[in-house]
């Protein structure tokens, strides 16, 4: 078998997900955190985050990174944000300069607020024009099931989102392109705080017309932060904002969801996180995204609830109450199209009836 050309480094849900795709084709390097994970994962054929998944010969489990050096077309990192910088920078010089960096992680980087393929550019500069990220609603246990998924990957270049679609894309799981990189990465990352409120919602029993209410401004939330960071507002009604946010509230997959729903129930943040099956990005996001609003001038107070609730100690229902009792205001004024909308309205009122 040929040295593989592709190479995945992380090996959660995600990241074995995209190796067990990727070897559908051809093979596949797959990079995990130390030798006794590979060694584990070699001895059993399957992640145990994916029970009854088999991992295919095809991808060569390993914790030599050296092993990337062969990935000359693609390198994939799919790792927890925290992680990303770190092992970024000890990949560097091994990453092939023909490659192209893709990052599907969705999140921000504490403290310095950065989005992941910013992360990248400054840890491997010499792959940073053939960086590109990806995202949508892709649950990955639905995904290494064969179920039908779509997705967008975003990317100044046509020519690298091209690549990726071409190297991942196929009839089960369509790729859309899209060169709003800061508006795709936003998106990802921010819908992350909103799904765990909607958990904590659902868990409540508000009903579905609250529940609703509050992904709608939740995205509205999004548009606006992402708006002022330089996105364009369309993104967030594409696949990256409307389709994530939808799978994330509503998927008890979501691990975001299940984050609100079980901190509903009366469980300890510390305690819920523990038991998850990886990183719930949104509980480290929302301080990342505060910070960004509050440097802009946008208010998120969804965002600040669930930062209230994670590490303030405020109790979940007063938060969700708190949101709804929130004074009226103009639905389209914040994400900065109410007076245009008013000026195409009185437009209207005063042309002349079809057929005058």
């Amino acid at each position: 078998m040929s040295a593989p050309r592709i190479a995945v480094v992380g090996g959660g849900m995600w990241g074995t997900t995209l190796a067990v795709r990727l070897a559908e084709r051809g093979p596949v390097t797959l990079l995990v955190r130390t030798a006794e994970r590979a060694r584990a994962l070699n001895e059993t054929r399957e992640n145990p985050r994916l029970p009854g998944v088999p991992i295919p010969g095809a991808v060569a489990i390993t914790a030599d990174l050296a092993a990337v050096e062969d990935a000359e077309d693609l390198v994939i990192f799919a790792l927890p944000c925290a992680a990303m910088r770190f092992v970024a920078s000890a990949l560097a010089r091994h990453v092939a300069p023909s490659a192209v960096v893709l990052s599907v992680a969705k999140g921000l980087e504490t403290g310095t607020h950065r989005r992941m393929t910013q992360v990248l550019a400054e840890e491997i500069p010499a792959n940073a024009v053939r960086l590109a990220a990806l995202s949508g609603p892709n649950l990955a246990l639905e995904i290494v099931r064969g179920l039908p998924a779509a997705a967008v990957v975003a990317s100044a270049d046509d020519a690298v989102s091209g690549a990726v679609a071409a190297h991942l894309g196929g009839p089960g799981f369509r790729l859309y392109r899209n060169r709003d990189v800061v508006g795709v990465e936003l998106a990802g990352a921010l819908k992350n705080v909103i799904a765990i409120a909607a958990g904590a919602a659902e868990q409540l029993g508000v009903g579905d017309n609250a529940k609703a209410s509050l992904v709608t401004r939740g995205l509205a939330e999004m548009t606006r932060l992402g708006v002022a960071a330089g996105a364009h507002p369309l993104t967030f009604a594409g696949l990256a904002g409307l389709g994530d946010i939808v799978a994330t509230c509503w998927s008890p997959l979501s691990r975001n969801h299940r984050l609100g729903a079980e901190m509903a129930a009366g469980k300890p943040w510390i305690q819920v996180e523990a038991a998850l099956p990886g990183v719930a990005e949104g509980a480290y996001t929302v301080v990342a995204a505060l910070a960004m609003g509050q440097r802009l001038g946008v208010e998120l107070p969804i965002a600040a609830e669930v930062h209230a609730a994670l590490y303030g100690g405020k109790p979940v229902r007063a938060c969700i109450a708190d949101l709804m009792s929130r004074s009226s205001k103009d639905e389209l004024e914040s994400l900065g199209v109410s007076a245009s909308l008013a000026e195409a309205l009185e437009a209207s009122a005063r042309m002349p009836p079809v057929g005058a």
